[in-house]
């Protein structure tokens, strides 16, 4: 199963290596960068449970190009 993040990145035509070398750029770190591209941060019980992938989830959005909502939206 891919995750959100690896479904944009097929779009784009961006492999891992690239995301998260893009990722690092922006200043996250490399597991941080590791965890978005494999979804952990679609999995919560509550949305502030969420709180520490946010500053984060916006460096995705930008490497992806898209909105940082759409990222969230299943």
């Amino acid at each position: 199963m891919h995750s959100k993040v690896q479904e944009l990145a097929e779009k784009i035509n961006m492999k891992f290596d690239d995301f998260i070398g893009e990722m690092r750029k922006r200043g996250c770190s490399e597991p941080t960068a590791v965890k978005i591209w494999n979804g952990f941060y679609e999995e919560f019980d509550e949305f502030k449970d969420n709180d520490i992938f946010l500053s984060n989830l916006r460096k995705a959005a930008d490497v992806l190009r898209v909105s940082t909502g759409t990222l969230l939206s299943k």
